[in-house]
């Protein structure tokens, strides 16, 4: 009885809920070598008759930067802007402040993550849809990737799905899907540290079906709404972890080239660990009392048993007072000694004031002295402070510049500074600072997390150092625009990347020189780079990525659209992060207005959303009957802004800016620029349909059908017909005029078999058909006959069955419900395709697209492709006669047709075809075999190797 009683319990809270409704929540992410692009949609109903109030949130990692983000309401189209960040943000610290913290705390258990919301009017009985892509290079942490997706929708969603799809250059050798996470200890390091000790092999969450090769992988989960009441009714399911790694290569790493960029991973193993020396400064203060101090002894303990013979260690603890468990010296690992530092840790008691500077210029001396004690005997080892507090300085100096400029004088760039902050009390923006300005890294730990596994789990990253002093260095002149290249330390399952421009995209090869000191010695790699055969490899690696998420239910228009700029993507966002860090290490103010402007034009360049850009989005306005007004909506200014951790780089800035980069910001637009405003406006079938059926007729030359190609040669007067007997899976180049106008159009065939008593073995449809555009922005179209994919200035998902139109940055699509799709590029070029639905189909038939010019002014004379290469031409008919004599004397016997096309004979017959859905007859010249002699070059010649290929004719030709 009680799985039967679990539906109508959720239908009973389904039908109880006043906000409006979730339909829908999908989360599609591709990862190309370690880059994540992750796209979010979300459908939501409002069922009751007046207005009301849809908020979107979502989580998204700390790392990741958000590059779109659109709402569709009332058949509406609301895209976002990113500009550059206003300095009048503390405005919005008075009303909004307070709820933003406290929701910090609630989630607290999220150090990872970032909140992004937005809400809006949704009609009554109306639809909102809210569109979200963000993009994250993952970090490789003790031997491993992690790709987290939050699902917390707050309530029941009708269909939920999450699909992550890993392409790498290189073999995945390990793979892992956990539980879903969801508790105070779930957080990245924390499930890292105490999965390494966990053989047991977890169950995979409900749902979730892996599909997997050498290179590549597919993991989906698609939790009905029952299986989701069943975890949870609160909506609060968790996060989806998966875990997975490659195969390193040996020597210098594994380089990847395209577009004239490169990156390049470099993660050695099998090194012997290097020595190191490293203190422990710990917060001491009254403010631990408790459980801190508890869980800090605990990860303490456990540190203690991991020590290697050859380190050296000591302990310092401040409160109003200093304490040095080992004054003027650093202990070998004995077992004595780790027995005498336990008894240390154990008698610690918290009380008085927090001596932030006290502790860490103690903790420096104690180190500096050491090595400066004995320099040869200390120059292969890895030396470290990790610094731990929970709040912020009340005894000593409490000047946080003065601190920052006493560490760094301290330090002399003599080792490094690991800092973590723990709770809500902390001033993250001096961690930062200090750990940033001394290589180190900073750690944040929340007030509910289990502190204990995540100070172990943050030791275990920086524990095991295998090299030091690493450079990285490329043919000189060769390359530009460099991201970091010199690393003082490489800990054991962590990865350095390095992303850069080629300077000579011609250039052969470059050569890469890797120097580091490991534990005994120096370390020199170095080899020539094929660039050629790099970019060969880079670019099949893109097209797989690109296939791989095509065959699904991907969008493969996001895919193929970010997948062929990759490695410059990857280059940006590296160089962003950069900026930012260098901004927060500027130690003057015109140093750190260059980094800022040179980070906000990068930011602007790649359209992410950082603590110095703002993503500005218009809302629908709403009248007082609760429908949306007609007019453009003129919202007043209003700031949303993500709930981003304090503790991250990119939001950290210099006192005197107080909170102005503490957030990415998400603005509503007062008002809408011209020529970039998109709207979706609702239409009825007739009105459409007329004007669709009007521009038919102005051309037609289509492919439609089996695949059945026409041309229309107006100047001759000639129509001429042929067919394209292809290959399932076959993507055939339409239209190629990128070099000219930026257009390019492809089509997939698919397969199916002939109908009974057909002298055909199968039969071929177009399946998809893609739409490259190049200008004024690269845009592309993806149509299918289920959906439109828009992807350019703003990514839209629509529907084949609803009828709307897009305007985007000079580009218009048209929908007429299963009917058509009408693309206008610059008012000069139009496409029309339409829509083939079966709703009871017979084993011959398939869903499938036809294809039709409608206007092709804008097209160059140099287009090409297997309908573009006839739009300029003339032809001429004529009879061969097959007896005719030498002197010319007529013949009784038949005379067959023949066809010059660009100095070449066709023979030809004459056949009628029905086009546009049988609504038009046509009367053609029929060229056989495949069009041969017909089309310039072979068949093969206009197979390429993806939906958004745009290579350039291959030039082949026919003898006449």
């Amino acid at each position: 009885m009680s799985p039967r009683r679990v539906p109508r319990q959720v239908k009973s809270m389904l039908t109880k809920e006043t906000k409006p409704h979730i339909q829908e929540l999908s989360v599609k992410t591709t990862i190309i070598s370690r880059y994540a692009f992750t796209a979010v949609s979300c459908t939501m109903l409002n069922r009751h008759s007046a207005a009301a109030e849809g908020v979107f949130q979502f989580l998204i990692p700390k790392n990741a930067y958000v590059s779109n983000f659109t709402m569709i309401i009332g058949g509406r189209v609301y895209p976002s802007e990113v500009r550059p960040k206003e300095k009048k943000v503390k405005q919005g610290k008075g009303g909004e402040a307070k709820p933003k913290n406290k929701e910090k705390g609630e989630q607290s258990s999220e150090p990872e993550v970032e909140v992004f919301r937005m809400g809006a009017s949704i009609p009554g009985r109306n639809r909102a849809m809210f569109m979200l892509t963000y993009e994250e290079l993952l970090q490789r942490r003790l031997g491993r990737y992690e790709h987290v997706t939050s699902l917390r929708p707050l309530q029941l969603v009708s269909r939920l799905s999450v699909d992550v799809t890993i392409v790498d250059h290189s073999t995945i050798t390990h793979l892992e899907v956990l539980p879903l996470r969801n508790g105070k200890s779930n957080t990245a390091v924390a499930s890292g540290a105490s999965a390494a000790k966990t053989p047991a092999k977890p169950a995979l969450p409900v749902s979730t079906v892996i599909k997997q090769n050498k290179t590549f992988c597919r993991i989906t989960f698609s939790p009905n709404i029952v299986q989701q009441a069943k975890i949870t009714t609160s909506g609060m399911l968790g996060e989806f972890v998966v875990h997975y790694d490659v195969e390193r290569e040996l020597g210098i790493g594994d380089i990847q080239v395209l577009n004239g960029h490169f990156v390049h991973y470099f993660a050695p193993k099998d090194l012997p660990v290097v020595p190191k020396n490293v203190v422990f400064v710990i917060d001491t203060s009254a403010s631990m009392l408790g459980t801190k101090i508890r869980q800090t002894k605990d990860a303490l303990f456990t540190i203690l048993r991991d020590l290697r013979p050859d380190d050296r260690f000591n302990f310092v603890s401040f409160s109003n007072r200093i304490k040095v468990w080992q004054p003027n010296r650093l202990v070998p690992v004995t077992p004595l000694n780790v027995r005498d530092a336990k008894k240390f840790i154990y008698m610690l008691q918290p009380t008085g004031g927090t001596d932030i500077n006290g502790g860490i210029q103690t903790g420096s001396s104690l180190l500096s002295d050491y090595l400066n004690a004995d320099p040869d005997a200390n120059h292969h080892s890895v030396s470290l402070i990790i610094f731990l507090t929970d709040g912020r300085p009340t005894v000593g100096e409490l000047q946080s510049p003065s601190i920052l400029s006493n560490a760094r004088t301290a330090v002399k760039e003599q080792f490094c500074v690991f800092t973590i902050g723990m709770g809500n009390d902390v001033d993250y923006r001096l961690l930062e600072r200090m750990a940033l300005e001394n290589c180190g890294m900073m750690r944040r730990i929340h007030e509910d997390s289990d502190a204990s596994t995540m100070l172990k789990g943050f030791y275990d990253e920086i524990g095991t150092p295998l090299l030091s002093d690493i450079r990285v260095n490329y043919t000189e002149d060769s390359v530009q625009y460099v991201t970091q290249h010199l690393f003082t330390n490489y800990f054991n399952g962590s990865e350095i990347v390095i992303a850069g421009k080629l300077t000579n995209q011609s250039a052969d090869s470059l050569h890469v020189q890797v120097t580091a000191s490991n534990s005994d010695k120096s370390i020199v790699l170095e080899t020539d780079v094929a660039l050629r055969q790099r970019e060969v490899e880079t670019e099949r690696h893109v097209k797989e990525a690109a296939a791989g998420v095509g065959s699904g239910d991907t969008g493969a228009g996001t895919t193929g659209s970010v997948a062929d700029d990759f490695v410059e993507r990857v280059w940006g966002f590296l160089s962003v992060k950069e900026g930012l860090r260098s901004r927060l290490k500027s130690q003057t103010s015109k140093e750190r207005e260059g980094h800022t402007q040179q980070a906000t034009d990068l930011s602007l360049t790649y359209h992410f959303l950082t603590p110095l850009t703002s993503l500005v989005v218009e809302k629908p306005q709403m009248l007082a009957d609760g429908t949306m007004a007609e007019d453009t909506p003129t919202p007043t200014p209003v700031t949303t802004e993500t709930n981003k951790k304090a503790a991250s780089a990119n939001e950290l800035s210099d006192e005197t800016e107080g909170e102005e980069d503490t957030a990415q910001s998400l603005h509503l637009k007062k008002d809408q620029p011209g020529g970039q405003s998109s709207r979706i406006t609702k239409t009825t079938g007739k009105v459409v349909k007329r004007p669709v059926q009007k521009s038919i007729t102005i051309s037609k030359t289509s492919a439609d059908g089996d695949p059945h190609f026409v041309v229309e040669f107006p100047l001759s007067k000639l129509t001429v017909c042929f067919n394209i007997n292809g290959e399932p899976g076959h993507i055939l180049r339409m239209v190629s005029d990128h070099k000219h106008s930026g257009v390019t159009v492809n089509g997939k065939l698919i397969g199916a078999p002939a109908p009974a008593g057909s002298h055909k073995q199968q039969r071929t449809y177009f399946s998809t058909i893609t739409i490259v555009v190049n200008r004024p922005k690269r845009s592309y179209i993806e149509v299918t006959p289920k959906k439109v994919i828009l992807d350019g200035q703003d990514r839209l998902v629509l529907s084949c069955d609803t009828t709307v139109s897009v305007e985007s940055g000079g580009l218009v699509v048209t929908i007429v419900g299963k009917s058509t799709v009408t693309v206008t590029i610059g008012g000069t070029i139009s496409f029309v395709i339409l829509v083939h639905q079966y709703k009871n189909p017979a084993p011959h038939q398939r869903n499938h697209l036809g294809f039709y010019i409608s206007n092709s002014k804008g097209l160059s004379h140099d287009c090409h492709g297997l309908l573009g290469q006839f739009l300029y031409e003339e032809v001429g008919l004529a009879e061969l006669s097959g007896n005719a004599t030498a002197t010319g004397d007529n013949s009784t016997s038949a005379r067959s047709p023949i066809l010059k096309v660009k100095g070449r004979s066709v023979p030809v017959v004459q056949k009628t075809r029905r086009i546009y859905s049988g609504r038009q007859s046509v009367d053609c010249w029929f060229a056989r075999n495949n069009a041969a002699k017909l089309i310039d070059g072979q068949y093969e010649d206009y197979v390429v190797s993806h939906l958004f290929d745009t290579g350039d004719w291959p030039h082949g030709s026919n003898g006449a």
